[in-house]
């Protein structure tokens, strides 16, 4: 039986990005973001998080430091009375790679992995890197922010994605 599945980015989606988030306290989730994943979660839905992390090449952080601000991320979320089903990241920034959005090999492998049905799931995200790596594994996409004529819908933030996306089912 397959699954449907909601992959967000992180940085923009899910958590404010008006400066990097290198160290666990600087993962500043959004309102929303919480009562937005358990909505999904209630629905059915599997949610991932797909999140390009170049800085981990860069030397910005290390692997060590992203677990940490992820085990963060998933304690907040507990203590909301939710959780996420899973998260991948791509380490690269330079180096090729298949993992790095707008490539949707992320998105890919969590669908094998989990038997996702990427034709009812959806990648929401901030940048149009984001819209064309949900694109280019068959999902349908949500754009945050600035409109893109590329993706299925635009609107302001994750609460509002959610709400739509819920509309649809």
């Amino acid at each position: 039986m397959s699954k449907k599945a909601v992959f967000l980015d992180r940085d923009g989606v899910i958590n404010d990005n008006s400066r990097h988030v290198n160290k666990p306290e600087d993962l500043i989730l959004y309102p929303w973001t919480a009562s937005s994943i358990q909505q999904l979660k209630k629905a059915g839905y599997l949610v991932f998080i797909v999140t390009n992390q170049g800085g981990i090449e860069m030397g910005y952080f290390t692997e060590k430091d992203l677990k940490a601000i992820h085990d963060h991320l998933e304690t907040i979320l507990k203590a909301d009375n939710t959780c996420i089903d899973g998260i991948a990241y791509c380490p690269h920034f330079h180096q090729p790679c298949d993992c790095r959005k707008p490539k949707p090999g992320m998105i890919l492998t969590l669908a094998k992995k989990h038997r996702i049905d990427l034709k009812v799931s959806w990648m929401v995200g901030d940048r149009d890197i984001d819209i064309q790596a949900g694109k280019a594994a068959g999902c349908r996409t949500i754009k945050l922010g600035k409109q893109d004529p590329n993706a299925d819908y635009c609107c302001k933030n994750l609460r509002q994605a959610v709400d739509y996306i819920l509309r649809q089912t």
